[in-house]
């Protein structure tokens, strides 16, 4: 038997296995358990007692999330990559920001049976993150004429200022292209509990993880999120709505997150009070090529979206019957001629190309209650032959009366006092996580 022959089924053993193991294997700014909040020094005091931390009587806050998905084609971000044109963060904050992509690696086999190139994934976040926190310091000239940074101060309800909190990332997780980010507001950070990841591959074999999904959950305050980032089978034929069909019912079934020392935790990706699925969803318009290209020329895209898969399975469906989604007022996102605004295949396509018709492959839906979109819009970057897609909620959280005050603590002087403490173990905690994603058997 050659070498060959033995080490392929080898790589795919452990390839799946990899897969089936770590909850909690995953990157972060630092690592975050359940006991978060009550392992905080200098809560001594009477006001914030375990008594009163866990008082039965509950409130409610709204927060805002920023939500978007990105097939990159394979292609590496360049430093010249406009974030902020997709996060938009010169017009709108929101407290948490989940980003989802696909091919953040080309899908060749020894990207599917390899380990995972985390060096992409570290570039992405290098990227959002500096495109979240620019916002929070400006540049002034010194009297030598010199720019140095000052951070933005916002004045609090008793006219002191107030330091604009950062974002930092409390989950990045990669499966071969696919790749999800959670980033939240520094002060929301101490109320975020139970992060863990789940990832489902759908791709070769019906294991491999070429096609497939990266879910994440946690807990903020008394409120639990689940944001799925998935990439199901592709193709444009009669007939292959059935093999994403497929994906997303593994996907839902076989997703499955650790109950936690309670085991009061949701388990599966619908238990949880608030969940998103996001993603290249490959569902195509179910209507001729050329019909389909005079309407998008026509930008009818009511006509159009009669005929898409995912409306169709939306309404009365199989898998996704029941979810949401917001009104599509935008073109379709896919396929595109990299660095370009013309649709594949269309006018003086190649002779032999594959004509491909325009189609929404990229979409952002939820179920639930407690979740109300505020937009859903695309991106224009031309990086990819798909253009990005982004939506904005608005979501209830359920919080302790008592424990909202916490919050005010949280972005105090005080507070950054103790956190600098920590500096040092934040930098080991990012260094530790990032070791057990490359060591996990």
């Amino acid at each position: 038997m050659k070498q060959g022959e033995v080490m392929w089924p080898r790589l795919v053993a452990s390839k799946i296995l990899r897969k089936r193991l770590g909850s909690h294997n995953f990157v972060a700014d630092f690592p975050i358990n359940t006991e978060t909040l009550l392992e905080l020094p200098y809560l001594e005091q009477e006001s914030l007692s375990s008594k009163i931390i866990f008082n039965d009587y509950q409130d409610t806050n709204n927060y805002k999330v920023f939500v978007s998905t990105w097939n990159v084609g394979g292609v590496a971000p360049l430093e010249d990559v406009n974030m902020k044109e997709l996060l938009d963060t010169s017009n709108t904050s929101c407290d948490i920001y989940v980003l989802g992509f696909q091919e953040v690696v080309p899908l060749r086999a020894s990207n599917v049976l390899g380990s995972e190139n985390s060096g992409i994934a570290m570039k992405w976040n290098s990227l959002i993150r500096e495109a979240l926190n620019k916002k929070t310091s400006k540049q002034e000239r010194n009297e030598e004429g010199k720019l140095k940074e000052q951070q933005i101060s916002i004045p609090t309800k008793d006219g002191k200022p107030s330091i604009t909190p950062e974002f930092r990332c409390i989950v990045s997780k990669q499966m071969v292209g696919i790749l999800i980010s959670v980033w939240v507001r520094s002060d929301l950070q101490p109320f975020i509990r139970n992060p863990s990841v789940s990832c489902v591959g759908c791709g070769i074999m019906g294991f491999l993880g070429n096609k497939g999904s990266v879910s994440v959950r946690f807990r903020l305050h008394e409120t639990s999120f689940c944001f799925v980032c998935c990439h199901l089978a592709s193709g444009g034929r009669e007939g292959d709505e059935r093999h994403r069909n497929s994906n997303a019912t593994e996907i839902l079934s076989r997703t499955s997150f650790p109950r936690g020392p309670s085991l009061d935790l949701p388990r599966k990706i619908l238990d949880h009070n608030r969940t998103i699925f996001l993603g290249d969803f490959n569902y195509r318009i179910s209507l001729p090529e050329p019909a389909t290209r005079s309407l998008v020329d026509r930008g009818d895209w009511n006509a159009l979206l009669q005929n898409d898969q995912l409306k169709m399975e939306l309404t009365d469906g199989q898998v996704f019957e029941g979810w949401q989604e917001g009104m599509i007022k935008f073109a379709p996102t896919y396929k595109y001629h990299t660095n370009s605004d013309e649709y594949y295949g269309g006018g003086d396509g190649k002779k032999g190309e594959k004509k491909r018709a325009p189609a929404w492959c990229d979409r952002i839906i939820w179920s639930g209650e407690g979740l109300k979109q505020l937009s859903y819009t695309r991106g224009e970057s031309r990086l990819s032959d798909h253009r990005p897609v982004k939506a904005i909620f608005t979501t209830q959280v359920r919080v302790s009366r008592r424990l909202k005050g916490l919050q005010n603590f949280f972005i105090s002087e005080r507070f950054e006092q103790i956190t600098s403490r920590f500096d040092l173990s934040s930098s080991l905690g990012r260094s530790s996580f990032q070791l057990s994603e490359n060591l996990t058997p």
